[in-house]
């Protein structure tokens, strides 16, 4: 068995481990022991998560002599909202937890996020630790501290930066994913590559298909993408500048979840795709990239079986004006003005307000 690869993040005094690995869920006792205070920790996840790794995962708590008593949340998108935050926040003080008490997120992005919010208001921060079962949530939620949840208005609009003590992400357990949760994943993996680094895009054209059955393979994708995100998170913690860059797809990807009412119509890491592929559209349509950049990136996602056009989305879509005015709720907009992340080519991302509405309607009306 391949040893589990560290990528530290370092944060200063909020600095931690990403630990990328197989086998880390019945070693999370060991992994976990040396933060606690005292021998004792509180899980939430969702009722698809638990039925699958609940039990795995208090057993190896167990094991070590850590007792554990577990919240299961319903699962889905919908879940990231004040009803069940408050929930979440009231349960954990029922059970006393206190400052230097940990909380561990069993389960994707929407349990992270959820959990991690719970996190940064009780008692104004309690520690948390992710343990990230799904591929979305290892290369990309679990790492970095942005926290949330969602409101009618948009996607994550609630939240605090507050960044975890631990990261357990165990390859072993993406084998329970669906064909379609793993490629959700998928899209944010393929982001780092367009974003910031042509060769990894290019190690992804060769080796993506086989990621799903090839354990190193596996290992090797998510290591280099928290890597990435690792980087680029400690150089700009809060987003007031290089981070923007791992929005490219989200400005797309969010409206078109918001339009689809953050349904199994379309899944995050589909929106991100479809989203990244409107991007480089875009970008080559304002002379920014080669032409043929854009059908390079339609190609790859065609052939991981990922969407990537509008008119790959079931059902039908606002008209391009609502599409264009859900995308000026996103949390990226400054001063009124729409923000994109654009791309020179693949691999050299930059964000820019410059965007005509009128060429952006455009390429919308073409990816119908």
């Amino acid at each position: 068995m391949t040893e589990p690869v560290t990528v530290h993040v370092p944060l200063g005094n909020r600095a931690y481990d990403v630990r990328i690995g197989a086998g880390l869920l019945a070693r999370a006792g060991v992994e976990i022991a040396s933060l606690l205070a005292r021998p004792r920790v509180a899980i939430v996840t969702d009722a698809s998560v638990a039925r699958l790794h609940l039990r795995r995962l208090q057993d190896a708590l167990a094991t070590e002599g850590i007792g554990s008593e577990a919240l299961v949340l319903p699962a889905g998108e919908a879940t990231k909202n004040w009803d069940n935050l408050s929930a979440c926040v009231e349960w954990l003080l029922e059970r006393q937890v206190e400052r230097r008490d940990v909380v561990v997120a069993l389960g994707g992005g929407v349990i992270g996020d959820l959990v991690g919010f719970a996190a940064a208001i009780l008692r104004r921060g309690v520690r948390f630790v992710q343990v990230p079962t799904t591929l979305l949530a290892q290369v990309d939620s679990s790492v970095g501290g942005k926290t949330g949840i969602n409101s009618v208005k948009g996607k994550n609009l609630i939240g605090a930066f507050h960044q975890p003590s631990l990261v357990l992400a165990d390859i072993d357990v993406l084998d329970t994913l669906s064909e379609r949760d793993f490629l959700v994943g998928y899209g944010e993996v393929a982001k780092y590559g367009l974003l910031g680094d042509a060769d990894f895009f290019a190690w992804l054209e060769d080796n993506a298909p086989s990621l799903r059955g090839d354990a190193g393979l596996r290992q090797r994708a998510v290591a280099h993408s928290v890597a990435m995100k690792a980087g680029i998170v400690t150089r700009d913690e809060t987003e007031q500048g290089e981070r923007a860059l791992l929005n490219l797809g989200h400005t797309f990807g969010h409206a078109l979840e918001a339009a689809t009412g953050y349904s199994d119509r379309l899944l995050h890491g589909e929106g991100v795709a479809v989203g990244c592929a409107l991007a480089f559209d875009l970008s080559a349509r304002m002379g920014l990239c080669p032409q043929e950049t854009p059908s390079r990136v339609l190609a790859h996602l065609r052939q991981m079986g990922m969407p990537a056009r509008l008119s790959e989305i079931p059902g039908d879509l606002p008209d391009d004006q609502a599409l264009i005015r859900l995308m000026g709720q996103d949390k990226k907009v400054v001063d009124g003005r729409l923000r994109f992340v654009l791309a020179r080519d693949i691999g050299d991302a930059f964000v820019s307000d410059a965007v005509d509405i009128a060429l952006l309607a455009e390429v919308l009306r073409d990816a119908r």
